[in-house]
């Protein structure tokens, strides 16, 4: 895959839809599209387009902190993605960059 790009999805870790955690939804989702794989990340501190900020602290109850979801795919899966995402109704911020992947080593 040497022409693709970077997609990337902003949750909030206690959010939910069709009955499993977000970030869970779209990992599988993009699974069932064929996109070669993703991961997701929970992030330390952050704030979005309502700026409330969430911070991680040893007291703090699970389930707000921001999270990251990343995928590299060739620009048609991504496009098929986001369209997936908004077809099930749900409004996240998300952004694309153009990348260049491959694998090292001759395995």
């Amino acid at each position: 895959m040497a022409d693709c790009v970077y997609l990337k999805f902003f949750v909030i870790e206690h959010q939910r839809h069709d009955g499993q955690p977000l970030y869970q939804w779209l990992l599988r989702r993009a699974a069932q599209l064929g996109l070669p794989g993703g991961s997701a990340f929970r992030a330390v501190a952050g704030y979005g387009r309502h700026r409330v900020l969430h911070e991680a602290h040893f007291y703090e109850l699970a389930g707000e902190l921001p999270m990251e979801v990343v995928f590299v795919a060739d620009r048609a899966d991504a496009d098929r993605l986001v369209a997936e995402v908004g077809a099930a109704g749900l409004s996240l911020f998300h952004y694309r960059m153009p990348a260049e992947s491959g694998v090292t080593g001759g395995h």
